[in-house]
């Protein structure tokens, strides 16, 4: 067996980068049903049957424990007029939703108006992924826009793909 070497966590970040991801803003309520949200790229669907998906949140995130006591959450992916929402709610800021447009979903869920498409889900699952959480949601509801353009991810950068 070959001896471990010091791992290179850039370059493994920058390969990371080469797979192109769409963007999502991750959102739910906390206790005094005030909505919180963060950015994330790390999404996808995890099965057909039963409906379920994943997203993984930072764990320096200050809102991670209000995701973790949650029972509903939204995952809002972006169309490209949505870059700066999406920088938004990357950032530590005081309060995201003060000039976010949204309304709340069937399970109560924060839906950020415009997004390409929206899931809302019951909290299924969570598990530990290292410096992330993994939660699994079953997703009870959803809307989509297929007129849009999605907003992606690609080598640190925000992108366009304008469908013809």
């Amino acid at each position: 067996m070959p001896e471990p070497t010091e791992f290179d966590h850039r370059r493994f970040r920058n390969a990371l980068g080469c797979f192109g991801t769409g963007v999502t803003i991750v959102t739910t309520l906390d206790a005094d049903g005030a909505p919180v949200g963060l950015t994330a790229n790390s999404f996808t669907s995890v099965s057909l049957d039963p409906e379920l998906l994943l997203v993984c949140l930072n764990r320096q995130s200050k809102s991670l424990p209000v995701f973790e006591a949650a029972e509903t959450f939204a995952v809002n992916v972006l169309h490209v007029e949505q870059k700066e929402l999406a920088q938004l709610f990357a950032m530590a800021a005081a309060d995201r939703f003060r000039d976010t447009i949204w309304e709340s979903g069937s399970t109560g869920a924060p839906i950020i108006t415009g997004s390409l498409a929206s899931f809302e889900c019951s909290t299924y699952a969570e598990y530990d992924g290292g410096d992330h959480l993994i939660m699994v949601g079953r997703v009870v509801d959803v809307r989509f826009d297929d007129e849009s353009d999605p907003l992606l991810y690609y080598r640190g950068a925000y992108r366009e793909l304008h469908l013809d």
